[in-house]
């Protein structure tokens, strides 16, 4: 008998699950998309992870007096932003589990500036937090507060703002520029349109989004409804920002009562 050195040598006869050229294909696509869902689904529910509340805000505004040179005149957000973390982590249900299953957990983007700061703020009470990093032509290196079992990579945008969205029990959003309004304008159309339930959203600094966004010519201009704007709050600080969602209706929810995945619309 010949022997078959070829034949097992061939890319052909790997499995499809080790053969990176394969799971890397074009044709696979689907197939990545549905890893990257499943991979980061799957270890949020070990975690007990239920609801989130998911922080937005500029990767450039920086610690104040830190090395790096960041957003001017903007580093004080950077500190709020720890605050609300730390205040979210403590008030929120994510140091208190109830069933197992943990509330109001921090979610960031897990990258630098207003990310880091509050994973940071998590960090500081002994919470978990999340970081739900995307693969970029230049790498984006996760922040080093963000629970490291809670520290994901995405390569697709689309499943990054997923599961950045399937679990919020509210969104709020610092300063911050491109990135930043994607995704709170993502948050504001999927509750508009109804593909995920009604939660808070809260702008932190009235004076900069105001003048970022002109809500009031949206209205005027019948573009959107009075009703698209009742979920959409203003805030000052960290503490206010609490406030608004306590208003809002947040809480450390009973088992009975957190809304689940079905729940979600996505």
């Amino acid at each position: 008998m010949p022997d078959n050195d070829l034949q097992k040598l061939s890319p052909a006869y790997r499995l499809p699950a080790s053969d990176t050229d394969f799971i890397l294909s074009d044709s696979m696509q689907g197939v990545r998309f549905l890893l990257e869902f499943a991979k980061a689904d799957e270890r949020l529910r070990q975690w007990g992870v239920r609801t989130t509340i998911v922080v937005l805000g500029s990767a450039r505004i920086r610690e104040p007096n830190g090395h790096a040179h960041g957003a001017a005149g903007m580093s004080h957000w950077y500190d709020e932003s720890r605050r609300f973390g730390r205040i979210v982590s403590e008030r929120g249900g994510a140091l208190a589990p109830i069933g197992g299953q943990r509330d109001n957990v921090i979610a960031t983007g897990g990258g630098p500036g207003i990310m880091e700061a509050a994973n940071r703020g998590a960090f500081d009470v002994g919470a978990p937090s999340i970081g739900f990093n995307i693969e970029l032509p230049r790498e984006q290196e996760p922040n080093p507060y963000s629970t490291p079992e809670l520290t994901f990579q995405f390569h697709s945008f689309a499943m990054r703002k997923i599961h950045l969205a399937i679990r919020a029990s509210a969104a709020v959003a610092f300063p911050g520029g491109f990135g930043t309004l994607a995704e709170l304008f993502e948050v504001l159309t999927l509750v508009q349109t109804r593909k995920a339930r009604s939660i808070p959203i809260v702008c932190v600094d009235r004076s900069y989004w105001t003048k970022v966004v002109d809500f009031d010519a949206l209205l005027d201009a019948g573009v959107i409804a009075p009703a698209d704007m009742r979920v959409l709050r203003f805030a000052d600080d960290a503490e206010e920002a609490w406030e608004e969602l306590l208003d809002a209706g947040i809480r450390s929810a009973d088992v009975d009562e957190a809304p689940g995945l079905a729940d979600s619309g996505l």
